[in-house]
């Protein structure tokens, strides 16, 4: 994840193992219907514009992501930038919000840990918020994507069980 234009970005990452396949958990979390079903904050995630899974994919994301002082949803466009189904891995790109983190972008990379087992990588990076600490910040992204990973187990359960 390259820096635009010199501007130093906040980074962090975040990981955890999932006790499933790695198709099984690639298979939710690749996918835009079921999104909420693994991101307790995400209420809705419906598709903005192009086809799901080819580079330059928009969607909409909204839920309670990240609190608002009027108590409205946060809403986030968000932008597939690559996306490598082989090697499970896929970067977006946060490209309009009433978060403050436009420009953000996410990458997710899984590993086959073995055992029916996938290691998640979550990492990210921020552009600087004004008024804000760089710790806090990377602390709360942390803590929300690494609640997301420890859903994933749960999400595919209870996706086998309706089919």
């Amino acid at each position: 994840m390259a820096s635009e234009a010199g501007i130093a970005k906040w980074r962090g990452s975040v990981g955890g193992i999932v006790d499933a396949p790695i198709d099984k958990v690639w298979s939710m979390v690749s996918q835009t219907k079921t999104l909420a079903e693994w991101m307790p904050m995400v209420e809705r995630c419906t598709d903005f514009a192009g086809d799901e899974g080819v580079p330059g994919y928009v969607r909409l994301v909204s839920g309670f992501m990240f609190p608002q002082e009027d108590g409205d949803r946060s809403w986030i466009k968000e932008k597939l930038v690559s996306i490598d189904s082989s090697r499970h891995n896929y970067v977006y790109r946060l490209e309009a919000s009433n978060v403050g983190l436009d420009g953000s972008v996410n990458s997710v990379k899984l590993v086959d840990y073995g055992n029916d087992s996938t290691l998640v990588d979550w990492s990210f990076e921020v552009n600087p918020l004004e008024g804000t600490c760089e710790d806090s910040i990377i602390d709360y992204l942390g803590f929300l994507y690494k609640s997301c990973i420890n859903r994933i187990e749960a999400a595919i359960e209870a996706a086998s069980k309706k089919v």
